[in-house]
């Protein structure tokens, strides 16, 4: 039963180095002949010829390997930074042209406005909303708090806007539509919304918004319980740098 541990140890009892050592093979290869050949077998055959030469491949394959990958992570987190800066320009012009995300859609179609026909019998309450951003100290508000128009009739509403300081200060305003399903009928004809303001020190505009529900309004069943649309503006003090929040979203 000692032989186990004699075979797992065998410098315990018998160093390699020892002058007994062919008397311990000896010894050894009556108890296992095993034990002598494992004894002879010289030790650097464990450590180099074809192995040592295949693992240095498979290491220098592995390392080649991690380069790619890091190569691959970072051109991708190079793009993903580049898509986050055209993303808010991007957007907003998409939820222009759609009406996404209660966003009045921009423009309008000349021919459309002269030949629509209103729908007399669908009033909706149109009411204005006016907030600024922490960063600019105007003085914002609607002129009137609510006006009742039919689709397919134009309509002008005004804002006024005043800087109470003594220094001169530029704002950039976005909107949105609430609810928002109903800003792709919500037409601007003529509006102030993205585009720098200057105000002198204690000056004081009027700026209009001229605008019309899209007569299928009438037709769409999903507006058929929409009686009232809030249209609200946000003023930002313009700075180099600052990008607007989207419209739809706080």
């Amino acid at each position: 039963m000692l032989l186990p541990p004699l075979l797992l140890r065998p410098s315990l009892f018998c160093p390699l180095t020892s002058p007994l050592l062919t008397g311990c093979v000896r010894t050894l290869h009556r108890a296992s002949p095993r034990a002598e050949l494992f004894l002879r077998r010289p030790p650097s055959r464990l450590l180099s010829g074809s192995g040592g030469r295949k693992w240095g491949g498979q290491e220098d394959e592995w390392r080649a390997r991690n380069r790619t990958v890091l190569m691959y992570i970072a051109a991708t987190g190079v793009g993903m930074i580049g898509l986050s800066y055209a993303a808010v320009p991007l957007y907003r012009l998409y939820c222009q042209a759609t009406g996404l995300g209660g966003t009045a859609v921009s423009g309008h179609d000349a021919d459309q406005v002269e030949t629509m026909k209103p729908v007399k019998e669908r009033i909706i309450k149109v009411t204005f909303n006016a907030d600024t951003h922490a960063g600019i100290l105007w003085n914002f508000r609607p002129q009137q708090t609510e006006i009742y128009v039919v689709p397919g009739e134009t309509a002008l509403a005004f804002y006024r806007a005043k800087n109470p300081t003594d220094k001169p200060i530029i704002g950039i305003s976005t909107y949105n539509v609430v609810p928002f399903d109903a800003g792709q009928y919500f037409n601007k004809i003529q509006c102030f919304c993205f585009e720098e303001q200057r105000l002198n020190p204690h000056e004081e505009v009027d700026m209009p918004i001229f605008f019309y529900i899209d007569p299928e309004f009438a037709d769409d069943p999903r507006m058929a319980r929409v009686d009232t649309i809030t249209l609200s503006y946000t003023f930002f003090q313009a700075k180099e740098g600052q990008n607007l929040r989207l419209p739809g979203y706080n």
